[in-house]
């Protein structure tokens, strides 16, 4: 299984309760999360919640969600 599948596995399974999230691949260095699965991690995590990209050499960067894609469309917008 691909590791960003397991993110989306984790919700189809109900889960909502993140604490932290790290994303990690075998890169020069510490990597990111694609656009598609910023949105998908914005709609179901806290902007505040920490967010670790990181690499197999151990380079590491540690950002929040909401630094990950600010301005995002959150379920809070649907109640408006």
């Amino acid at each position: 299984m691909r590791r960003e599948q397991r993110f989306f596995k984790a919700v189809s399974e109900g889960k909502h309760d993140f604490k932290k999230l790290v994303i990690v691949a075998d890169t020069e260095g510490p990597v990111a999360p694609c656009g598609a699965c910023r949105q998908v991690i914005s709609e179901f995590c806290a902007p505040e919640m920490p967010v670790v990209l990181t690499n197999m050499k151990g380079d590491t960067v540690e950002v929040t969600v909401g630094e990950l894609l600010p301005g995002a469309f959150t379920p809070g917008d649907l109640n408006k």
